[in-house]
């Protein structure tokens, strides 16, 4: 392919692509720059492999950390396994783009994006995912394309369009949205409790840009003399599927009728199902059902998936009634626990809704507890953490548990960026906070189910949120011009629906959102509904759990660590950790208490006892305490040599009474005036130039004395 560079302009950000120039082998590859951060982006096909029923697409996001001019740490020196910001980026590109592969390709197909440059203003996944709809164009992939995204700020009262790090940061808004021609095609967005409104115009703003970058597709395609391909779907036995289709239509529809429970209706179905295989087994082995069924051995679960899914959206169109007997903006039933699990989790929470249940677990650390961020992105430690596990005995199935996988990855994120912006600020509470969401049960919107567990169980742990928050996911029936939109959809609803739009946040605003769909796009107006008609299902959730429990507990447990947080000037910084750590050390070994030190000098104390924290407190404020010639301590004689006496009378800070300035009278033996343990009254005399203290007892006022005495009292 010959070399191709085009620059697209809008709202004052430049976006480069650079065709032809690299990975020449590949199907598809461009290099898209926005900035100085630059992404490769190449799509490869593969013929299809036998016995595959379903698109084999695979995603992959590639972090380079020579892109931001850093070397890898650990024992390799090179990229490991993929940090979890990458993971979230491949999800974020693979959402809008499988839905635009025909539904009857199976070829396999691979997009890999890959950051090759960045800098700390242009982030790089939304370039990756218009770079992938590029790539795909070229490698000449059926494909309902051109699909662009981009992402949405809000700074003050004005949105923007792909916002700096920067501006994401201190705006309330942070949202992506990528579209095709159609319409909408996919949205994720975290938000400061931004009201309904506000998000819909954020989103017809961003897609406004949208059409931009798909049009600038579709020139780009002009130039280079390429169309989309079409290709015509394989052709399907229409014999066996006929037999299906009678066999199956009516009880199909008899069941999705009369079962409302989810174990049942899909027992009754397996019964039906394995009963048409047992009828065409029974066939002459002549019979053109027969055969056509050894040929295709999957063509039974796929036509009977297809009639089941044809019956229960017309159920939903026609009747207005789901296959749980529900209306179509009604909620299931809600129940919430707290305090399920004993203290020593610090807190927990059960939250039921219908037959999805999700337990969340808080665990509260100490600042040295944050999650370093080893990855290209400028956020370096992370001091909220939402982990999410999903078990195979959730769904009633059997498989082997491996480590968590990109969805419960992307299902943790989405809880983790519901709660944040509601978490108090780190100075009014110093903790690291980790939330584990673990799925007990599953038919519908686990997700949610863990934003409301998480919302109990940090109010259950003591942890004063700012408000509460609570979700519902939000589902889509669409056929020809006739439209539903479900509230609080249930497995069968996502699986078999066209869209899964997951809605959390507080009375005052929506705090995040993700919407996928299975359709080529939606247009605006059918998102605003499905916005706003999600709100009064949050509310009644959130009235659920606050009849549960109404405001986070006054206490914590008593097994969470007590952190204590004093300001010091950072040139004692040094001083508090001592040669090879050796101050710190003793201090935690004399005390129990962990210390964590920032590098702006705030000293963090923990302990589970708070009287070790505080003995801990008071040696390093005795450390760093600024003396003055004259004040008054009360201290306690440590060692005496033939000169003089040392008393500490700070923790960790002694000077010297020299035998001159034990008493009025002469003093022949220091022995005669004091003994080791002795608790003084002194006063520093100075502070020679080589930092040494000397101390006197003589010259003391008694209001002075009395004084020092209060302030030990006082535990000053």
């Amino acid at each position: 392919m010959v070399e191709l560079d085009k620059v697209i302009s809008f709202d004052g950000r430049d976006i480069q692509i650079k065709i032809g120039l690299l990975a020449p082998q590949a199907g598809g590859s461009v290099l898209i720059q926005s900035g100085e951060t630059a992404v490769l982006v190449t799509a490869t096909r593969a013929s299809a492999r036998e016995g595959i029923d379903f698109l084999p697409l695979l995603v992959d996001y590639e972090e380079r950390l020579y892109a931001a001019g850093r070397i890898p740490g650990g024992f390799l020196r090179r990229e490991g396994r993929p940090p979890e910001k990458a993971t979230l980026i491949c999800r974020l590109i693979d959402r809008p783009l499988r839905p635009l592969f025909p539904s009857w390709l199976r070829d396999d197909i691979q997009v890999v994006a890959t950051t090759l440059s960045m800098d700390e203003r242009v982030p790089p996944d939304v370039l990756a995912v218009t770079g992938a709809s590029i790539a795909v164009l070229l490698a000449k992939i059926p494909f309902n394309g051109p699909m662009a995204a981009v992402r949405v700020g809000l700074v003050g009262d004005d949105f923007i369009i792909n916002p700096t790090y920067a501006e994401i940061e201190t705006g309330d808004l942070d949202l992506v949205v990528a579209g095709t021609p159609d319409g909408i095609v996919m949205v994720e967005a975290g938000a400061n409790q931004l009201p309904e409104q506000d998000l819909i115009e954020a989103i017809d703003f961003g897609y406004e840009a949208v059409r931009d970058l798909i049009q600038s597709q579709r020139d780009l395609m002009q130039e280079l003399g390429l169309e989309l391909v079409q290709e015509t779907a394989p052709v399907v036995d229409a014999t066996l599927e006929t037999f299906i289709q009678a066999q199956a239509s009516a009880p199909i529809k008899t069941i999705l009728a009369r079962f409302d429970e989810k174990i049942v209706r899909d027992l009754a179905l397996d019964e039906v199902k394995d009963s048409i295989a047992q009828a065409i087994s029974q066939l002459p082995e002549d019979d053109a059902v027969r055969r056509a069924s050894q040929g295709n051995p999957k063509a039974l679960s796929i036509k009977f998936k297809e009639i089941t899914k044809i019956l229960m959206r017309r159920q939903v169109i026609e009747e207005g009634v789901r296959v749980d007997g529900r209306k179509l903006d009604e909620v299931r039933p809600i129940s919430c626990r707290v305090g399920l699990l004993p203290q020593r989790v610090h807190g927990s929470g059960l939250f039921n809704r219908g037959l999805t249940q999700v337990m969340s677990v808080v665990t509260l650390g100490t600042p040295g507890d944050a999650q370093d961020m080893d990855d290209l992105h400028p956020d370096e430690k992370k001091r909220y953490l939402h982990h999410y596990n999903f078990p195979p005995f959730s769904v009633g199935e059997v498989r082997p548990m491996r480590s968590p996988g990109r969805r419960e990855v992307g299902h943790g994120a989405l809880a983790e960026r519901a709660l944040i912006p509601v978490l108090p600020v780190q100075a009014d509470f110093p903790y690291v906070i980790r939330v584990v969401s673990e799925v007990l049960s599953s038919n519908g919107s686990t997700s949610m189910g863990s934003v409301c567990g998480s919302t109990l169980a940090l109010m259950d742990a003591g942890v004063p949120l700012i408000k509460p928050v609570s979700g519902a996911a939000m589902g889509l029936i669409k056929d020809g011009d006739e439209v539903r939109v479900l509230t609080d959809i249930q497995g069968i609803e996502d699986f078999l629906g066209d869209m899964d739009f997951k809605v959390a946040g507080t009375d005052a605003g929506v705090t995040a959102l993700q919407m996928d769909m299975k359709l080529t796009g939606l247009p605006m107006e059918i998102i605003a509904q499905a916005i706003n008609q999600a709100k009064p299902a949050r509310m009644l959730i959130l009235e659920k759990m606050l009849g549960t429990i109404d405001k986070p507990r006054a206490d914590l447990s008593p097994y969470a660590p007590r952190l204590l947080t004093i300001k010091v000037d950072p040139d004692f910084i040094g001083k508090i950790i001592g040669p090879g750590g050796k101050t710190i050390k003793g201090i935690t070994e004399e005390t129990g208490a962990k210390i964590d030190i920032a590098d702006d000098g705030t000293v963090t104390i923990s302990a589970v006892d708070v009287e070790k924290a505080k003995r801990a407190r008071s040696i390093i404020e005795g450390m760093t305490r600024e003396l003055s010639a004259g004040d008054v301590y009360v201290g306690r004689v440590k060692r005496i040599i033939q000169i003089g006496a040392f008393v500490e009378f700070l923790p960790g800070k002694e000077g010297m009474i020299h035998i001159s300035n034990l008493a009025e009278h002469r003093v022949e033996r220091v022995e005669d005036e004091l003994a080791i343990g002795d608790e003084v009254i002194i006063k520093v005399r100075e502070i020679d130039n080589r930092g040494r203290i000397n101390l006197t007892r003589l010259g003391i006022h008694p209001d002075e004395a009395a004084a020092a005495r209060a302030a030990v009292a006082a535990g000053q």
